[in-house]
This record gives structure tokens, C-alpha cells and sequence, in this order.
């Protein structure tokens, strides 16, 4: 029983550590305007296409490439069940498994990610 527990432990732990993995330096190549053809400013002060690129370089490896839920559940009707202030709360403090992402992504990637999942209904 012990020798599961260990094993168990160790797969939830790996689990986990893939979650949220960024590197420390921002990405410096800035998004070509025609990336943004059609997606407006949001709140957070991020566009449509900054989310997705954060959304792919910190949720993808728990919720999916299509936010379809692997690890973490489905975040493709994210906004049906959370508010922007909700989800950024949550992406704020994390919530259950899902680590807290204060401090590795600024309040402007957050309000962006959050704004474009309440999107998502």
C-alpha cells in the first residue's frame, strides 16, 4: 500500500508541475498586426489574440489545445458558469489543483485571459 501511495503521489506531483510552466522573460516578438485583424481591446488591456497566446503558453498543458480538459476540466463553456471577476479571482488564487497565477502572469494577462474566457458560452 505504501509503495502505491508513492506512486500515486509522484504522478499527481508531475501532474501538476507541468501546469502553469512559463519562462521568466516575456516573449519579446510583439503580435503582427494582422494577427489582430478583428479582435478589439478588452478590459484587461490585452486583445483577443494576446489571451489565446497565454492561454497556450500556461493553460494548455491542463485544460487542452482547445480547452477541452485533460488534466484540469473543460474551459470551453467558461463563461456560462464564471464571470470575468470570477475566473480572474480564480486565475488569481488558483482554485482546487489548479496553482495560482499571481505573480507569474501580470494583472493586465490575467484581465485579458479572464475577459476572453467569460467569452467562451
Amino acid at each position: 500500500m505504501n509503495k502505491s501511495l508513492v506512486c500515486v503521489t509522484l504522478l499527481l506531483s508531475i501532474s501538476l508541475s507541468a501546469c502553469g510552466s512559463k519562462s521568466s522573460a516575456p516573449p519579446s516578438t510583439p503580435t503582427p498586426p494582422a494577427a489582430n485583424q478583428g479582435a478589439g481591446s478588452t478590459t484587461g488591456g490585452g486583445t483577443t489574440a494576446d489571451a489565446s497566446a497565454i492561454y497556450k503558453q500556461n493553460c494548455v498543458s491542463c485544460h487542452g489545445n482547445a480547452l477541452e480538459g485533460a488534466v484540469g476540466p473543460s474551459l470551453q463553456k467558461a463563461g456560462a458558469k464564471y464571470s470575468k471577476d470570477q475566473l480572474a479571482t480564480i486565475l488569481n488564487n488558483g482554485k482546487g489543483a489548479m496553482p495560482s497565477f499571481k505573480g507569474k502572469l501580470t494583472d493586465t494577462e490575467i484581465g485579458a485571459l479572464a475577459t476572453w474566457l467569460a467569452d467562451k458560452k
